[in-house]
């Protein structure tokens, strides 16, 4: 059996106990051990994080409602996920979310492309499986510290599906524009995102054009920021940025990312699109401006910021 400290076994022995509603004498006989020590070891799950226990009063419910930013963003879905205690516990929520939808909207057949975040990278891992399908990789590769990478995201769905998978055999962002064109005349590069022409579905993550709410801001330099900020970009989906208004940010960066276009994104019949935290609010507004969202996932917090800008744009429009 394994040591006490081997977290796989916390997780198994949380799981009998918490999940499967086995006794603790019950669980000792499993693993040959005492009841004394499957408590100690239910401890230590719970100290380290591998168990955790949430209490949720019945009246501390978000007060966004889902519908009025439907209609008030005119997109087909919202989804509102709780925000947690902490950032992570606030991000598997959306994960678990975004594999849901992802799962429920796959139909056998079905071309889907996805794109990389630590959210849908999290996502990937709730799910089991998924009908026969296309897998198409929306973004070249944008490793982050401490976070897995679109390939690997692509790797990991490719096994819950029979389908093929189309691959993006590059970083997100290149150099310069002749690195770009010359990796996007790659066979395997070229047919992938040549395949993002005919999607049926994808999942994508939405960014704001800021410090800290953007991957791809932290890789280029100051003058190419200074450069798209002062062009109006608001918000990044894949490298992609839009203004306010939801059109493309076309500067220096647009072409030196190796990514789908957000016009193959407003051709593909439902896109996914998850987004976190109250500074995104002006950029889901410009992906909604831009007809790219199907169905959004964000969390309670950003749906009140999202809310409360609605009501007063409404309070603001002049009566007819």
């Amino acid at each position: 059996m394994a040591k006490p400290s081997d977290d796989e076994t916390l997780a198994l022995i949380g799981r009998d106990y918490y999940l499967g509603n086995m006794s603790k004498v019950e669980i000792a006989t499993n693993y040959g051990i005492s009841r004394f020590q499957v408590a100690r070891m239910l401890e230590e799950a719970r100290t380290k994080g591998i168990v955790r226990i949430e209490v949720v009063f019945p009246n501390s419910h978000t007060a966004a409602d889902p519908r009025r930013l439907r209609e008030a963003l005119g997109v087909e879905a919202v989804i509102v996920t709780p925000t947690g205690a902490d950032d992570a516990r606030t991000r598997d929520r959306m994960a678990q979310a975004a594999a849901k939808e992802l799962a429920k909207r796959t139909r056998p057949g079905f071309t889907v492309g996805i794109a990389w975040s630590r959210t849908l990278d999290l996502a990937a891992r709730h799910i089991d499986t998924l009908p026969p399908c296309d897998l198409v990789q929306l973004a070249g590769a944008l490793p982050v510290p401490g976070s897995g990478n679109s390939m690997e995201l692509l790797r990991v769905l490719g096994h819950a599906t029979s389908g093929r998978t189309w691959p993006i055999w590059a970083p997100l962002v290149v150099e310069n524009t002749a690195t770009a064109e010359s990796l996007k005349r790659q066979p395997e590069i070229s047919q992938a995102l040549t395949k993002a022409d005919t999607l049926d579905l994808a999942v994508v993550a939405l960014g704001s054009w800021k410090p800290g709410a953007s991957t791809v801001w932290d890789r280029v330099d100051n003058a190419t920021r200074l450069v798209c900020t002062n062009a109006g970009a608001v918000a990044e989906c894949s490298g992609r940025l839009l203004d306010a208004d939801g059109n493309p940010v076309l500067t220096d960066l647009d072409d030196r990312v190796i990514a789908v276009t957000i016009e193959q994104l407003r051709h593909t019949p439902h896109v996914i699109v998850v987004a976190q935290g109250a500074d995104r609010a002006e950029a889901v507004r410009a992906a909604a401006r831009a007809g790219i969202i199907g169905t959004l996932i964000v969390d309670e917090e950003l749906a009140e910021v999202l809310e409360e800008q609605e009501s007063y744009e409404h309070r603001q429009a002049p009566a007819t």
